[in-house]
Parts: C-alpha cells; sequence; structure tokens
C-alpha cells in the first residue's frame, strides 16, 4: 500500500498565514536541537558542540570556513534566532522547518540556498528512509539544517579532522559541494540494495510465482517513485549551482558540481532502468499466473472431455427400460467396462497426438 505521508505533508494549519511564516511541519519531537561547529582552514581545525546559540553567532565574519549542523529543526525559536542572526530570508526559514520540500536551489546574492533529501537504506523494513537536509552557502561559512540526529556525512568530517585531501585548503563552496557529493553516492549504495531485491525477485519468479512476489515488486515500485522524486529536482538544482554566476561559486568547484552533476545523471538512468525491469517483472507475474491458470484449466477440461462420453453412456443404460436386450447379456456389466476402457483410451491418444497433453 503506498503510503501517502511520503510524498505530501499536511498543510492545514498553515492556511490563512502569511508568506514567509515558520511553521514546523513534520513528525513530533521532542528531543533538544544539538548543533555543532567545525571550524577550520590549511593550517587551523576546531571542532566542537555548542550548548549556547549565541557561540555561532561570531563564526558570521571569521576568515576561516565555519560548517554549523544544526540537528533538529522542530524548535521554531532556535532556527528563527540563528536565521535571524545569519540575515537569513523568512521564505527560507519557512522552507527550512517546513519538511518535504521539493530539492530545489536559490541564489540571494550573499547566500545560496540549497535543499535535498538525504536517503538511507532500511534493511529492516526493506525500504528507503530519507530527510530532508537544507544547506546555507555563503562566503565563508555553510549552515545544514536536518530533522535530526544522524547523517551521512561522517567521512566528511574525518576528512576534515585528517586534513587529507583538498578539502581543508578550498573554500565553503567546497564544503558544501562535498556534502552534496556524499548524499549523491549514497543514492548508489541504495540502487546497489535495491538491485539485489530485483534479483531476488527475478529469481523467485523462475522458480514459483507467489501472492508475496507481487507485494515485493509493488513495494519496490513505490521505492523506486519515491526515490525518483528525490533525484530528478536534485539535478536540476546542482545544474544550476554550476552554471551559476556568483561569487560564492568558484571555478575550481564547478569542476566537481560537474562530476556530481553526472553521478546524477547515472543515478536516475539506473532509476528509470529498474523501474522498467520491475514493471517487466509485474508483467512476468502475471503471465505466469495466467499461464498456472490455463494448465489448470486444460487439465480440468480433459477430465471433463473424458467424462463425457463415459456419462453418455452410463446414462443410456441406467435408463433400465424393459426391452434393453443388453440387460440381458451375461457379460453386459463387463463389456460396459471394457467400453469405457477402451473410450478412455482412444480419447488419451487423441489428445496426445494433437500434444494436448
Amino acid at each position: 500500500m503506498l503510503k501517502i505521508d511520503r510524498f505530501i505533508k499536511k498543510r492545514a494549519h498553515k492556511i490563512g498565514l502569511p508568506p514567509g511564516t515558520p511553521v514546523y511541519v513534520g513528525e513530533k519531537r521532542e528531543e533538544k536541537v544539538r548543533i555543532s561547529v567545525v571550524d577550520y582552514d590549511e593550517e587551523f581545525f576546531e571542532e566542537k558542540e555548542v550548548s549556547r546559540l549565541e557561540d555561532c553567532f561570531g563564526l558570521k565574519d571569521t576568515p576561516t570556513v565555519s560548517w554549523i549542523n544544526v540537528d533538529g529543526v522542530h524548535d521554531v525559536q532556535i532556527i528563527n534566532s540563528l536565521s535571524s542572526n545569519f540575515d537569513l530570508h523568512p521564505l527560507v526559514v519557512e522552507d527550512i522547518v517546513h519538511l518535504n520540500q521539493r530539492p530545489k536551489m536559490e541564489d540571494f546574492g550573499d547566500y545560496i540556498y540549497i535543499v535535498f533529501n538525504m536517503l538511507i537504506y532500511d534493511e529492516d523494513a526493506k525500504e528507503i528512509k530519507g530527510e530532508q537536509v537544507s544547506l546555507i552557502l555563503a562566503g565563508h561559512f555553510v549552515i545544514s539544517f536536518q530533522e535530526r540526529p544522524g547523517d551521512i556525512f561522517d567521512v566528511i568530517r574525518e576528512r576534515l579532522r585528517n586534513g587529507k585531501g583538498r578539502i581543508r585548503k578550498m573554500k565553503a563552496d567546497y564544503l558544501a559541494y562535498s556534502l552534496i557529493d556524499a548524499v549523491v553516492d549514497q543514492y548508489f549504495v541504495i540502487l546497489e540494495k535495491i538491485g539485489e531485491r530485483v534479483e531476488e525477485l527475478e529469481d523467485s519468479l523462475i522458480q514459483s510465482a507467489q501472492p508475496a512476489t507481487m507485494h515485493d515488486i509493488h513495494r519496490l515500485k513505490r521505492e523506486m517513485l519515491f526515490l525518483r522524486k528525490s533525484v530528478w529536482p536534485l539535478r536540476e538544482s546542482i545544474s544550476g549551482l554550476e552554471k551559476l554566476e556568483s561569487t560564492l561559486i568558484k571555478k575550481t568547484t564547478q569542476k566537481y558540481l560537474r562530476d556530481v552533476y553526472d553521478h546524477t545523471i547515472q543515478v536516475i538512468d539506473t532509476v528509470e532502468t529498474f523501474r522498467d525491469m520491475l514493471s517487466g517483472l509485474h508483467d512476468t507475474y502475471l503471465t505466469s499466473i495466467s499461464n498456472r491458470m490455463n494448465e489448470i484449466m486444460k487439465v480440468l477440461t480433459i477430465f471433463a472431455s473424458i467424462f463425457i462420453p463415459l456419462t453418455f453412456i452410463a446414462g443410456i443404460y441406467g435408463m433400465n427400460f424393459s426391452y434393453m436386450p443388453e440387460l440381458g447379456w451375461r457379460w453386459s456389466y463387463f463389456g460396459v467396462w471394457g467400453l469405457f476402457v477402451a473410450v478412455t483410451v482412444l480419447m488419451l491418444l487423441y489428445f496426445k497426438k494433437k500434444k494436448w497433453l
């Protein structure tokens, strides 16, 4: 069954409010909002979790690159306060707290707003789970807003700690690229898992088509729809970033964004391939069920065809007319049985000759 709430969030309590009014739309959460900061350049690195929101305000004008990560957008007051200090537009704040946004990119001059879906594959539930991630890219800082703690950015943090690669030598635009690239790479991991499931379904259909197989096919088709909904708009956003004429995106970073764009194209091609394969599996399942039904009907028809003449003969001699000459014969009973056997054998030979058996 399709879970509509994965695609559409309730908006009833936003009706009538002015544009730019931040109202949290998502699952109810009680945990405390966590804010972590990574401040670095080629020679300097500091990582900490801040307890006071004010500790982040000074990072706006530092010469180093700062990554402020916010886990939890359900506390609108904190998001409002942080956004106000970094001069974010009210419409951006509204989109940050209003989950299930369509992936997009918007240029506000002093900063760029990017929103996309971070997805993981739940092995136990056999489904894709995701959360909205919002990025604010400015000259010297990147702010990331996540729905809850836990993400796929640990590899980025490890590269920052160890100073490996060029990430510590580059500016905030390269950090934003790295975060987007990590999300797109995770899409490939999900596609590998789904590919394994598709292969299992193919083997299952070859062996025996069961109703549970159809349920699995529909579930995977739903997951493909969810993944497609996340990837297609992200491709447009990355293409927009790559072509954006902004001082916030350096030419050196544009090359890497082009590479991520190519990866999104690969993801989309694979998603479309899997969708076609699942549609083919769906048709194969229906064909298999139809063929099985035809085989059953053929067997029943053969039995019925054999018994029709036998029933006709038995019906004639079951009328018990007084002057039926065969009733008085000594070997009538055995003769009728011989006739039954002969008719059955002749019909089976005829069916075999016609290759109906």
